[in-house]
């Protein structure tokens, strides 16, 4: 029986430890619903075979696992530095735009208007926060002088942040624009953008995916928060963007750590309140790169998270170079689970009360959506069932995070995998071309089918009336299987 199956969706990041399609078949068994492929570190072939063994495994075992590509966006890095350096508290280094190899004293720095931008006194952070170092002078052209503040090992191509400083470069950078067709080519789920901070970021990706030639469906775009002005920003970024992604590695260098738990709590209730999915990630499971088991600590972080109200958990190292990248995910998913059935859980998502504008074109789907969980939440409702054309109604009804099953059916197979990312959606193949009353006892048949509904249960069935027009659901009709 699929009655009780996860809500909270685990991401898992493709690597060396994780492609082959064995492996990627177990990590789908062990409960894997979107698989992201870090552009970062992306071979262009090893990524087409990846996507080709994912939508393999859907076709041979009827699965609808999502793709997310995730564009590396604007990251500063230091080149390549001898081994063995080291800066203790006090040393001066000396930043340059010379591709040289670097030592304790001078160091490249890969972001060519680092001398415009930064000014005296801002901070600068290598290695995650490992490293701190305050800027002594900058000559505007081609060198920063900094003194180590905070000191430790320097090792090559180590990411850099600058927390105060306003940064000119753009959050897509030429590699991003190229990957990002790429992406389109290849017609993945989502695209995460990193290091968003204004909605404006957003639009340029959307113009890019406009342009784009074979692209018939919008690609959908995760907004990746990691930055104080993303924050700041995000109600705006949230009206132009699809999904969230709390990136908790950057942003907590970024931002005081502390603040941390209170952003990601804040961004779930604001994304949810947009009907828009948020990921939480970085760092979930990180001791499973090398060892069988979690801290507590990382225990509770995931149940918290679920708890939080996510979308879906993410792991990164922990399966793309991590020795037990299957043990980490059925460990996931045996946290998730067991969070989710308890009173804490359980009681815990109201559904969630819009001004709703009469005017807005969407306003009779958004008002069904609503009362259909709310009769889900008062009735013993097993199952709510609905046909989607674009995946706006299933958007709508996970947000109200309902106690039931969401079963969606659509005859547009690239929303399927699409869905597979939002809490408590399965999606399914649907293509009849049927009056609303036959396409009804037919969907609800197929829930039986697939084992989310037995005889007897109650369930809502929202749809479009009439059916074959493709028009927007307007419909609620409460069903005994």
């Amino acid at each position: 029986m699929n009655k009780y199956l996860k809500k909270t969706k685990i991401i898992a990041t493709l690597g060396p430890a994780s492609s082959t399609k064995e492996v990627i078949l177990q990590l789908i068994q062990a409960g894997v619903d979107v698989f992201r492929i870090n552009f970062s570190h992306a071979d262009y072939d090893l990524v087409k075979s990846n996507v080709q063994m994912i939508r393999e495994l859907n076709q041979e075992y009827g699965f609808s696992v999502g793709i997310l590509g995730d564009l590396q966006g604007p990251k500063l890095r230091v080149g390549v530095v001898k081994e063995g350096s080291y800066l203790n508290p006090g040393d001066i280094l000396t930043f340059t735009n010379e591709k040289i190899e670097g030592d304790s004293k001078r160091v490249y720095m890969t972001y060519q208007k680092f001398p415009q931008d930064v000014k005296v006194g801002e901070r600068i952070l290598i290695d995650d926060g490992k490293l701190v170092l305050e800027v002594l002078e900058t000559n505007n052209i081609d060198m920063v002088k900094a003194k180590t503040i905070q000191g430790g090992p320097l090792s090559s191509k180590k990411g850099v942040n600058l927390p105060n400083t306003n940064v000119s470069l753009p959050a897509l950078t030429e590699k991003d624009v190229e990957d990002a067709n790429f992406m389109l080519d290849l017609e993945l789920d989502w695209i995460a953008l990193s290091f968003v901070r204004h909605a404006q970021d957003i639009i340029d990706l959307k113009e890019i995916i406009k342009n784009h030639p074979t692209n018939k469906q919008k690609t959908p775009i995760i907004a990746k928060i990691e930055k104080p002005e993303g924050v700041k920003n995000i109600e705006q970024i949230l009206l132009e963007c699809d999904g969230l992604m709390v990136a908790r590695g950057d942003l907590g260098v970024e931002v005081p750590m502390e603040e941390v738990p209170a952003i990601q709590k804040n961004l779930v209730e604001i994304a949810r309140k947009y009907s828009k999915p948020v990921i939480i990630a970085t760092q979930m499971m990180e001791t499973m790169i090398t060892s069988l088991t979690p801290t507590r600590a990382e225990v509770n972080d995931v149940a918290n998270s679920v708890l939080d109200g996510a979308d879906a958990v993410m792991l990164s190292g922990e399966t793309s170079v991590g020795r037990y990248p299957v043990d980490v995910v059925k460990n996931m998913s045996k946290i998730v689970k067991n969070i989710e059935q308890t009173h804490f859980y359980q009681t815990k998502n109201s559904p969630i009360e819009h001004e709703f504008n009469c005017i807005d074109e969407r306003f009779i789907t958004n008002r069904v959506c609503l009362a259909a969980v709310r009769i889900a939440k008062t009735t013993n409702v097993e199952a709510i069932i609905t046909l989607t054309y674009s995946g706006y109604t299933a958007f709508q009804i996970s947000a109200h995070r309902p106690n039931s099953n969401i079963i969606v059916f659509s005859s547009n197979k690239r929303v399927l995998t699409m869905l597979n990312l939002l809490w408590g959606v399965r999606a399914f193949h649907y293509d009849m071309e049927k009056s609303t009353d036959e396409t009804i006892v037919q969907v609800n048949m197929l829930a039986h089918t697939h084992g989310f509904v037995e005889n007897g249960d109650f369930v809502i069935n929202l749809n479009a009336t009439p059916a074959y027009e493709g028009g927007k659901t307007n419909t609620l009709r409460l069903t005994t299987i």
